[in-house]
């Protein structure tokens, strides 16, 4: 029975990590048809919340016990804590703009070593032999997958600057969402998460497309970022039935469910290895959809990073050792 519940923990975080790793592909399509980061962002927050809306409500009457409610502390923690929900999003998606996706996949997955550097200062010790040797190894893997040693190479700061940040934020969203709030139902706690998330995509949806429009001293300040204008006009609205379900389903309804599902079947450990699926299928899909050229080093890279990965989630002798003695 162990066996079964693990691997359909493993199935279901494969599953969502795939799914996940689908979703820069659709944004750079959303791209090319010329809708805007504030557009993605905020089809994909507003019918994300509303599909978990919808399903939290289906859960509530079908349940047969009473379902946990958060208090207003809990609320507001969770709150605060999807905001960087939505800055994972709106800097990854600013990325997108600048440099390939396969690309700022890679520089995504450095939340890999910075869940260490942050896990570090909060116990206050220095990471085991172990660790170090991952993140040397994530680094190394980092500068074939991006290229660097390739002198011709071309990256735009801008896309490095912004997947870096998205990547800062994917760690803080990491760290707060397997620790607030882990009695609640995983719709409830989503939900309350994803409004967080929907006051920062919103808010900038205001600061960069419709607020300069009516705004003068709005756009000298948003011209201050950048001297790119094309991003002022009016919300295309054709965005929700174009793009926006696919971003729904795919970054903010399914592969939460899935995860929640699958990380306490798999464990920590194992579900983290399985979860960096979302790195190849990203650069694979980037490659099929969007003809990107991933060149052989830059696989080698990738390797390298999920190498590391694994080499970071295996578990300890001692580890071994308590589970055989169980």
């Amino acid at each position: 029975m162990k066996k079964k519940n693990i691997l359909k923990g493993v199935l279901f975080v494969g599953i969502g990590a795939s799914i996940y790793g689908m979703l820069a592909t659709f944004v750079k399509m959303a791209y090319h048809d010329g809708y805007t980061t504030s557009e993605v962002t905020t089809s994909q927050f507003l019918l994300g919340l509303i599909g978990l809306l919808i399903l939290n409500f289906i859960q509530t009457i079908t349940s047969k016990q009473k379902l946990s409610s958060p208090s207003s502390k809990e609320v507001k923690m969770l709150m605060i804590a999807g905001t960087s929900l939505g800055c994972t999003s709106l800097f990854y998606y600013i990325a997108v703009q600048y440099i390939n996706v396969s690309i700022a996949i890679v520089l995504l997955m450095q939340s890999v070593w910075f869940s260490v550097v942050v896990e570090s200062i909060i116990a206050k010790k220095l990471p085991n032999a172990r660790k170090v040797i991952s993140v040397i190894i994530v680094l190394a893997g980092t500068i074939l997958a991006t290229n660097l040693i390739n002198m011709n190479i071309e990256l735009d700061w801008h896309g490095i600057f912004w997947g870096l940040m998205a990547a800062a934020s994917y760690t803080m969203t990491m760290f707060t969402s397997n620790t607030l709030a882990t009695h609640l139902p995983v719709f409830r706690k989503s939900i309350i998460m994803l409004c967080g998330g929907a006051v920062v995509v919103i808010a900038f949806l205001f600061f960069a497309q419709i607020g300069p429009m009516y705004s003068d001293g709005l756009k000298s300040l948003y011209l201050n970022f950048t001297e790119n204008t094309e991003h002022i006009h009016s919300f295309n609205y054709s965005i929700f039935w174009t793009y926006g379900f696919v971003l729904a389903l795919f970054g903010t309804i399914v592969p939460p469910i899935l995860f929640n599902i699958g990380f306490p079947n798999a464990g920590l450990g194992l579900g983290s290895i399985v979860s960096s699926l979302e790195l190849p299928v990203s650069v694979t899909m980037a490659f099929v959809l969007l003809g990107e050229k991933v060149l052989l080093i830059q696989w080698m890279g990738i390797i390298l990073i999920l190498f590391a990965i694994i080499l970071m989630n295996l578990p300890a002798k001692k580890e071994l050792k308590a589970v055989e003695v169980a």
